[in-house]
């Protein structure tokens, strides 16, 4: 009897809470492909509800263990070593040709990769050589995202896991973000203009990924099964904020004919800090995402990172300056990234902003003006920045604005 001892390919779906993740799923274990598929299914609560729903819409069963549930925790975080564990006993068995995984709605799905294409120290069994991560699958509930839209409120209906600080459209971000094909469910709950308008901001969040409207989670298995699509390195920096920091600005028509905008707003100079604040907490509804580095007045040993993820947006310490580091360290970053030395100032170094703003309908000459207002003027840049408050605090991010109930 032969062995196949080829890596057992993996597809990951990660999506918020009722994107429909789960009915996808069905969808891919329901086709007419001949798919001998063993799924891993991972839920927030204590009770596995997607578990028992795979298990009652397919053939398989949690009693032959081709259903694993991991249950109250994150396979990002919490059950990582506890998903090594199971993932390794099934490798053993190896009664599978496919493995399938369904991330909770707040899992992030970098920690997720990392732990298929590179292990976890923390666990017994490593997976690489034995799995290969063939797909990373965000599903996009284009309804949620539409009434987000139109109200000005979150994005996705997800809660926060009380003992974690990560917030449900920060880790939807992540999902657009990070993967190789992102499926727009429920279009059929949307109207064809606004649709294209979703999918224009979607484009540019995340130019790589190939992007696919679904109804009912109804997906061509062909489309994210052995598609051999995944690349970490390229998944990394695949996000369209990094692509605006690093390539500069650029539209494609459709982006420009829905209105979506982006731009880098850089200075050379710190933030007023109360004045910031005051800005962050009232970002345009419009903007879907802002990311970056900003220098704030008095804070000079550490750089400040902004993130906004729909209406959630937190700006805290978030980073090291180059100029803070030993002079041999910098030398590395020199010519690692010669550009930095380019833009270096004497006194400051490489302190400053670099913001990253993308979004719908707002008006950007007005947003970079208060932009700019923030800036400390040339008398401020005199004045005594100790005396500043500090509105971010010393250890985490501060939480500035949430959509509202």
């Amino acid at each position: 009897m032969s062995v196949n001892n080829d890596p057992i390919p993996v597809t990951i779906l990660s999506g918020s809470l009722g994107a429909g993740k789960t009915t996808t799923l069905n969808h891919l274990l329901g086709s007419e492909r001949d798919l001998n598929a063993a799924v891993l299914v991972n839920d927030m609560g204590e009770v596995n509800i997607d578990a028992e729903f795979v298990e009652r819409e397919s053939a398989l069963t949690q009693n032959d263990e081709e259903i694993i549930e991991l249950s109250n925790g994150c396979i990002c975080c919490r059950l990582r070593g506890d998903m090594l564990d199971e993932v390794g006993r099934l490798a053993a068995e190896r009664d599978f040709d496919y493995l399938l995984v369904e991330s909770s709605g707040i899992s992030e799905p970098i920690p997720v990769a990392q732990t298929f294409a590179r292990g976890f120290e923390d666990a017994e069994f490593d997976p690489t050589g034995v799995y290969e991560l063939d797909t990373m699958v965000s599903v996009v509930d284009a309804h949620s995202f539409w009434q987000g839209f139109d109200s000005g409120q979150a994005l996705t209906d997800d809660t926060a896991d009380p003992e974690d600080n990560r917030v449900p459209e920060e880790a939807l971000m992540d999902q657009i973000e990070f993967c190789d094909v992102l499926l727009l469910n429920k279009c059929d709950l949307v109207p064809e203009d606004e649709l294209e308008k979703i999918e224009a901001v979607l484009k540019t969040l995340q130019p790589w990924a190939k992007l696919i409207r679904t109804e009912h989670g109804a997906v061509a298995p062909e489309e994210i099964l052995n598609t051999g699509r995944f690349d970490f390195n390229r998944a990394s920096q695949s996000a369209g904020w990094k692509r605006e920091l690093q390539e500069g600005h650029h539209h494609d028509a459709a982006a420009e004919e829905h209105g979506v905008t982006s731009f880098v707003f850089d200075a050379d100079r710190p933030f007023h800090p109360d004045r910031v604040a005051e800005l962050f907490a009232d970002l345009p509804d419009g903007v879907v995402r802002a990311k970056g580095f900003f220098w704030s007045a008095g804070r000079e040993d550490i750089a400040m990172g902004l993130d906004k993820a729909g209406q959630s947006v937190r700006a805290g310490p978030k980073g090291t300056w180059i100029a803070t580091l030993p002079k041999a360290q910098q030398q590395r970053y020199f010519a690692a990234r010669p550009g930095i030395k380019a833009d270096w100032d004497d006194k400051w170094g490489d302190r400053g902003v670099q913001l990253v703003f993308i979004g719908r309908e707002f008006d950007q000459e007005s947003l970079v003006e208060r932009l700019n207002d923030c800036l400390l003027t040339d008398a401020e840049m005199d004045e005594d920045w100790g005396t500043y408050p500090d509105p971010f605090g010393s250890d985490e991010q501060r939480e500035l604005a949430l959509a509202d109930d």
